[in-house]
């Protein structure tokens, strides 16, 4: 995949950029680039490979460091809702902003 210059102004024009010409070309330059590489990413066959967590675990057995899942603070709801200017069932009320 590739693009094309006008599909550079047509993403600056979506993106509300004004883009000069050299640096239309630049941008044009570098986004084939990610593409390009992209596309050689994607050519390797990786099948029969399992992900790895960590990158590091291809070459040295680690284990995550994870702490226990536990409760560590109280339920402060009522503190927290104090300076709210409106709260209904537990929740904080906001004014409708959708037209």
């Amino acid at each position: 995949m590739s693009l094309t210059s006008a599909d550079i102004a047509r993403i600056a024009n979506l993106a509300r950029l004004e883009l000069k010409p050299i640096e239309s070309e630049r941008m044009l330059a570098q986004i084939n680039g990610f593409f390009d590489l992209v596309e050689k990413m994607r050519a390797v066959d990786t099948t029969g490979l399992e992900p790895l967590a960590h990158p590091v675990a291809s070459f040295q057995d680690i284990s995550l460091r994870l702490r226990e899942d536990c409760v560590s603070e109280s339920n402060n709801r009522e503190a927290n809702q104090r300076s709210a200017p409106a709260i209904e069932h537990g929740l904080f009320l906001v004014p409708k902003v959708i037209e």
